[in-house]
């Protein structure tokens, strides 16, 4: 499967979210804690390790990145 991870960037740091779980948004001071963050927050919903989540940086669309989140289900 492959779902979006929209990481922006805020005055006071990064948030992110995966718009198809509900519920699953973080926030860091930088990018890549949000990404580890936002990782572990997924397997959860998501009911898998994350290491076997992959992430690919997809697109960046002014202060967002879109990142797409790989994985087996």
């Amino acid at each position: 499967m492959v779902i979006d991870l929209v990481i922006t960037k805020t005055n006071d740091g990064y948030t992110a979210e995966v718009p198809s779980i509900k519920g699953c948004e973080s926030w860091a001071h930088d990018e890549d804690t949000v990404i580890d963050k936002i990782t572990e927050l997924s397997s959860f919903y998501l009911q898998i390790p994350a290491k076997q989540i992959k992430i690919d940086r997809a697109r960046r669309e002014e202060n967002r990145i879109i990142y797409k989140l790989i994985f087996d289900k």
